[in-house]
């Protein structure tokens, strides 16, 4: 790969060397960390110095973290970037034990509500009202150390997992043509059927030969969950998840049940789609070729940023500006795939540095431009939070973040929809944005669900073996494909290789996001000024507000099924216009 197609992390830093002299810096400041135990109450003066002190030590931890990850997310076999990923993640820990007396000591300040709200507090105020919200759910300085200290352990099954699926498992080749994480997406857009049923069968059947170590470590992630939610006072490890965004269980459970209302709307467009590819049988491998066949797409990497440009006009000059010149010239997108990289997508980055973003770009997969525009929305929801917040709150939630991005997809389609040079390829554009609904809608809820069940099942005394992880797959699978599927024996292998698993009760953030972003982007593109500088002025706000109520400033109210429902029906009406366009 080219230089100029690598992400340049100079904006971290020059060099490796650089690097290390911040990695002892950060050393010594764990070794200060204990200057201010037992002080923090003494005055308003000692609590601000105690959190400026932290809000430079944590800033500088998390430069040296992102530059350490990022680098062994581009090349994880490197045994440098292991070293350097394994070390800081190593101080990390030590650092957060470190410091871990802090927030039990806060908590014990008397009129703390009344203290931060001088303006001396301004650039710590959300960080210490965070700190309180969470007093029920904090231990004991010794007992806080001692989790703190352990909790580099706890992304073991995690690290685990992805040395396994992304370096030592090996998938072969087919035809002459490498078969991977990455290549998997454009075998199974293959208009080949034979080879997207060669390539599935080899897939799994080498994910067949790890099944019993891949459930062992999917169980010890989930048990690490209950463990972390019991030991600080939550029923569930759903209520913990929940807890630190406020956000009310009956959102997760309430998408989960609007989404079970639409499934005969998805099992409709399986239907269809097995009648449109004229199949006796429907397949697991039949569902994601494109069902307009005769479109061949090719997109440049230079093409993708283009429309990408073009499509997101509607976010104003500022805006288009900025994302542009970061995914070309400024160079924050490493762009395409390479032996040891991580697989999938990413947009990464600090308060210090570019908002970095990871792909493995193919320019036959056209969903490849919506993922550039999607990483794009988290690197500008990034750009904006950091110049309009304090270090100590500038950080958004995943919540939020899903809708950054995938509202960034919903003008990506409408643009290339506006723009098709025929009605084949207008047509084309409506069936891929219904499977990119089906794709991160109904499939991360159905996700979503998997992860309730299992944690729920461990929760109440049921070990998780792989017969039982993959007998729960395999009954949401026929669910929510519905009766026009036909599953292979190993189909419900695919619950073993989702990475986001290891990140418990995550992927909802998907289905949400996706709910939010379409009310959105539909709020901005038949509004005015008002409506836009209320979308901006959510992606400026970060993390100084729980989610609903920033999506509630932006326009949404999440906390309600009106969104998720308000989804389902534009699922519909590009269903029945598609399902119209094909009968015409």
């Amino acid at each position: 790969m080219a230089e100029s197609d690598k992400w340049d992390l100079s904006s971290l830093y020059p060099c490796d060397e650089a690097w290390e002299t911040d990695l002892g810096r950060l050393k010594k400041k764990i070794d200060e960390a204990s200057k201010f135990k037992g002080t923090l109450s003494k005055s308003p003066v000692a609590l601000l110095s105690a959190m400026k002190w932290l809000s430079d030590t944590m800033m500088l931890a998390e430069q040296v973290y992102v530059y350490a990850s990022l680098k062994y997310s581009a090349q994880s076999d490197d045994p440098e970037n292991q070293r350097m990923i394994g070390t800081i993640s190593q101080v990390y820990t030590d650092l957060v034990a470190s410091v871990s007396y802090m927030d039990p000591e806060i908590l014990e300040i008397k009129n703390l509500e009344k203290i931060i709200e001088d303006k001396d507090f301004d650039d710590c105020r959300v960080y210490l009202k965070k700190i309180l919200r969470q007093k029920s759910h904090t231990l004991s300085p010794a007992e806080e150390e001692i989790l703190a200290k352990q909790s580099e352990l706890q992304s073991t099954p995690n690290k685990a997992f992805e040395m396994l699926t992304n370096v030592d498992m090996n998938f072969g080749s087919i035809d002459g043509m490498p078969l991977s994480q990455s290549t998997w997406a454009s075998f199974m857009l293959s208009p080949d059927r034979e080879l997207r049923r060669r390539a599935y069968e080899q897939f799994y059947e080498t994910y067949r030969s790890h099944e019993q170590t891949i459930a062992t470590l999917y169980a010890s992630s989930v048990k690490q969950d209950i463990f972390n939610a019991r030991v600080r006072g939550f029923d569930t490890a759903l209520d913990a998840a929940l807890y630190s965004d406020d956000v009310p269980k009956s959102v997760y459970t309430g998408l989960i049940d609007a989404v079970h209302k639409a499934l005969p709307l998805l099992h409709r467009y399986y239907g269809l789609r097995k009648r449109i590819l004229g199949l006796s049988e429907l397949r697991h491998y039949d569902v994601y070729v494109p069902l307009v066949s005769s479109i061949k797409t090719h997109k440049t990497y230079e093409q993708a940023a283009d429309i990408v440009r073009q499509a997101l006009k509607p976010l104003g000059e500022d805006y288009v500006k900025t994302l542009y010149k970061g995914i070309t010239t400024d160079r924050w997108v490493d762009r395409y795939e390479n032996k040891g990289k991580r697989s999938g997508a990413f947009s990464s980055g600090g308060f210090i540095g570019a908002p970095y973003i990871l792909l493995n770009y193919k320019e036959d997969v056209l969903g490849d431009v919506f993922t550039l525009a999607h990483e794009g929305g988290h690197s500008m929801h990034s750009y904006y939070s950091k110049r309009n917040n304090p270090f100590l709150c500038y950080d958004y939630t995943i919540f939020e973040a899903e809708v950054a991005s995938t509202f960034n997809e919903q003008l990506v389609a409408k643009y290339l929809t506006d723009n098709a040079e025929s009605e084949e390829m207008r047509t084309y554009i409506i069936a891929k944005q219904i499977d990119d609904m089906i794709a991160t809608l109904f499939r991360q809820t159905m996700f979503a669900e998997f992860e309730l069940l299992c944690h729920t099942q461990q929760e109440q005394g049921q070990i998780l073996t792989v017969t039982t992880l993959r007998k729960t797959y395999r009954d949401l699978l026929e669910a929510y494909f519905g009766p026009e599927m036909v599953f292979e024996e190993n189909s419900d292998l695919e619950g073993l290789r989702i990475p986001h698993f290891y990140n418990a009760y995550y992927v909802y953030k998907y289905a949400t996001g996706i709910s939010a972003a379409i009310a959105l982007s539909q709020r901005v593109l038949n509004g005015g000024w008002r409506e836009l500088d209320d979308y901006l002025g959510f992606l400026k706000s970060g993390g100084s507000k729980f989610p609903i109520q920033s999506l509630k400033s932006a326009g949404v109210d999440m906390s309600t099924q009106a969104p998720v429902e308000a989804a389902m029906k534009k699922f519909e009406a590009l269903l029945s216009q598609f399902e119209k366009t094909i009968s015409d």
